[in-house]
């Protein structure tokens, strides 16, 4: 059961930064085996001058965040090297976690609920636990947990399998649960880490095996542009090793391979900024391994040629930097924006999820040898969603009717005279494959709903991400996909203004008759800043929806959801979605994805 800790809240704000000998493991945990951490000296560490700030307290930083000045306590977790004992992270952490999460908060007592469902008991049983398939077994990184803290580690990950059947692989859950222990209650580690894999905003934790491979394989493209020369000289002197082989284990080299002390003061950030934390730190390392080759003969290429990886992991144990020399090299690679970084994710996502293609010449999908990117059999049956905008009966074009086909089909029996069914098909596949796992609900349509934008918006703005069809009464069918809720139309900026364009590089536009294409970011296709005009990915306000910008809008609608038009834009440097550029909407229907 829970612990309680009186005194937490007390001693989160005495943050000097000199610590009694008695006081040396007061900011950890009960099942912590504290005599084995021990706090590391750096050679290269400059004499205290004795003038250093003052470290800032948890209240101040929780002001912060209440005021939603997360540029502010972003620099702060940046620049305070609080003690590795401090006890300000039983109450930091908690707090950085919960500002990611997506869903009500849980009622007290809830996860013991959870405990009672899965184990038929809260007691903590003595016999080792089987663990979710999701988990990696070689790396499951207790750190300094007792053997008390393991099995309850283990307790967190199978109550979190249970609750999030959608995790099919995460080999860094356990590793960041472990961590979260030495910190925190057993209740707590699990909201915390329930919480970053529910983020919408922020990516921390990836979920599927695929999302994992495009880590690293992200990670690799962004090395080659920033540590050209570490990435040059691996390969020069390691010619039959696959780079690939070396990426694969990337957050290892952090998380089996950093000191305690580093660790404990990068999750500082993580738990705030996300995942390009841990990017940035990768790129430093692999910096700091290549000046040691240099120099340093234990590194020397005959030691290390046959097991690079290893070396890494063996070199990062004992990296010859403290944590707030290793944090600000990471913070001043320059060119490393959180921009920059997604547009290379979503491009690696991309072209590994490219096994099934579209061969444009003679309009038929040509199936990949995997069936991953495909519909399931239950999602062959869900995927009658898109069946309402797609199979418009051709005998019913009275504009003042609208009719629609309303049956369900399993996707192979989808009778559409006007898209042929491998079109349904073609758009699941160009969907991100983590939303291909989730079931698709109509949310709006004309038919049912009425034409209001008022109606959109109450059904549709807390929905992320949607999908929007479109049926013109001239038989064209297209639309997009909006990866962000239609409610950041109300959100407002650190000044007080309501931000015109939102969303991210994820959405796209498509055509599925009488063209069939997909129009993805100009983002994904390029590495360069293409400015402003290039990301206007979704606007709105009580008058208009728009989608695409630059120099014309892909998709613009009216308050009446009647009329609209499209153009040419730079977000997508598509053309007119329909040959005239105006049309009238016989159909508008947007779809979420349950659970997403």
């Amino acid at each position: 059961m829970p612990y309680s800790r009186d005194s937490a809240s007390a001693q989160a704000d005495k943050l000097s930064g000199i610590v009694e000998e008695s006081d040396l493991y007061e900011g950890f945990s009960p099942h912590v085996e504290t005599s084995e951490i021990k706090v590391l000296d750096f050679y290269n560490l400059p004499k205290s001058t004795g003038k250093e700030p003052a470290l800032r307290s948890y209240t101040e930083i929780k002001q912060l965040l209440d005021q939603g000045k997360k540029r502010d306590v972003k620099s702060i977790l940046r620049e305070n090297s609080w003690p590795i004992n401090s006890p300000i992270r039983s109450q930091l952490w908690p707090t950085l976690c919960a500002q990611h999460n997506t869903k009500p908060p849980m009622v007290e007592g809830f996860y013991w609920e959870m405990v009672h469902q899965v184990f038929g008991t809260t007691e903590l049983s003595e016999k080792p636990i089987m663990l979710p398939s999701f988990v990696d077994a070689t790396h499951c990184l207790p750190y300094h947990l007792t053997s008390t803290g393991r099995s309850v580690a283990d307790r967190i990950v199978n109550v979190l399998g249970y609750d999030c059947p959608d995790i099919t692989y995460s080999p860094v859950l356990y590793p960041i649960v472990s961590i979260l222990l030495h910190f925190m209650s057993e209740e707590e580690a699990y909201h915390c880490v329930a919480a970053l894999v529910g983020s919408k905003e922020k990516v921390f934790i990836n979920q599927t095996k695929l999302l994992h491979e495009v880590t690293w394989k992200t990670v690799m493209q962004i090395a080659k542009k920033h540590t050209k020369n570490a990435v040059a000289y691996f390969q020069r002197i390691c010619p039959g090793v696959k780079l690939e082989r070396v990426f694969m284990d990337w957050c290892w080299w952090i998380l089996a391979g950093l000191p305690f002390q580093h660790l404990v003061r990068i999750m500082d950030c993580f738990f705030h900024e996300g995942i390009k934390v841990l990017y940035r730190i990768a790129l430093v390392i692999l910096n700091l391994f290549h000046k040691e080759c240099q120099s340093n003969n234990e590194w020397s290429p005959d030691n290390i040629k046959n097991d690079i990886g290893n070396a890494l992991v063996k070199f990062c144990k004992k990296i010859p930097v403290s944590p707030a020399k290793l944090l600000h090299a990471a913070f001043s690679i320059r060119g490393l924006s959180s921009t920059y970084i997604s547009r290379i994710f979503l491009k690696t996502e991309m072209l590994l999820k490219s096994r099934s293609v579209l061969n444009t010449g003679n309009k038929t999908l040509v199936k990949s040898r995997s069936s991953d990117n495909l519909p399931t059999s239950q999602s062959q049956v869900n995927i009658q969603m898109m069946s309402h905008t797609l199979t418009i009966r051709e005998g019913e074009k009275s504009p003042g009717h609208r009719a629609i086909a309303m049956g369900v089909y399993p996707i192979h029996q989808l009778k559409s005279q006007v898209c042929a069914n491998e079109d349904l098909f073609t758009l699941w596949s160009w969907l991100p494959v983590r939303i291909t796992m989730y079931q698709p609900v109509l949310l709006y349509t004309t038919e049912e709903h009425g034409c209001s934008l008022t109606t959109f918006y109450v059904r549709v703005e807390q929905h992320e991400p949607t999908l929007m069809m479109i049926k013109t009464c001239n038989n064209e069918v297209f639309g997009a996909y909006c990866s962000s809720r239609w409610f950041e139309r109300n959100v407002k900026d650190d000044k007080g203004q309501r931000q015109a364009y939102f969303g991210t590089g994820e959405t796209f536009l498509f055509s599925l008759y009488p063209e069939r294409a997909k129009y993805p970011w100009v983002g994904i296709e390029n590495d360069k800043d293409l400015g402003h005009a290039s990301e206007l990915f979704m606007a709105a306000d009580s008058k208009m929806i728009t989608i695409g910008g630059g120099e014309g809008q892909a998709i613009w609608m009216d308050e009446n959801i009647r009329f609209g038009k499209t153009d040419s834009c730079k977000t997508f440097n598509n053309p007119p979605l329909c040959p005239s550029g105006d049309f009238e909407i016989r159909v508008l229907e947007v779809y979420g994805f349950v659970g997403a």
